[in-house]
């Protein structure tokens, strides 16, 4: 099996993709956040992702990382799309990864409009999940100036759904 396949199979597990039902849950705010970040709102749906391999930077010759782009379209209490970069790294063991990502999303979240960055991290420790995904704090524009929160991404039946839990000023 390349190396660039093994990659793929390893994010597809991470993100559930092909290898079945997957669900992927945030790991748990430091206590001493848990209180700066209460949820005032939850917002849930569905998306589309497509994951695009990128060749290595020139003259890199190892695959670790292995560098992707990230293109969504969200739908739901989130109606918008995002583009990102993903780093992944793989060990001789299979079912163990890691994964950590950066998009921006721009769309409207429940009737505000406006741009925020997600933040991943992602392990994969011998088939079992772990992924926080966070929102970048003060990265919110426009009427998501504010944002904070975390998003859970579910896989079921090849399909992607997402649960975040927000706070905003005056959200609804």
């Amino acid at each position: 099996m390349t190396a660039r396949r093994r990659t793929t199979i390893c994010i597809a597990a991470l993100l559930g993709l092909p290898l079945g039902p997957l669900a992927l849950l945030p790991a748990q705010a430091h206590p001493a956040q848990q209180e700066e970040s209460a949820v005032t709102a939850r917002a849930r749906g569905t998306f589309d992702v497509q994951l695009t391999p990128r060749d290595p930077d020139v003259g890199v010759v190892d695959t670790v990382p292995a560098r992707l782009t990230i293109a969504k379209q969200f739908h739901g209490d989130l109606e918008g799309t995002s583009r990102g970069q993903m780093l992944t790294a793989m060990t001789a063991l299979e079912g163990s990864a890691g994964y950590v990502a950066i998009e921006r999303v721009r769309g409207t979240l429940q009737g505000r409009t406006g741009t925020f960055v997600l933040q991943h991290s992602g392990t994969l420790d011998r088939g079992a999940s772990r992924l926080t995904i966070t929102v970048v704090p003060d990265s919110g524009t426009e009427e998501l100036a504010g944002l904070a929160g975390q998003m859970a991404i579910v896989i079921e039946d090849g399909k992607h759904s997402y649960d975040f839990r927000y706070s905003l000023p005056g959200a609804r």
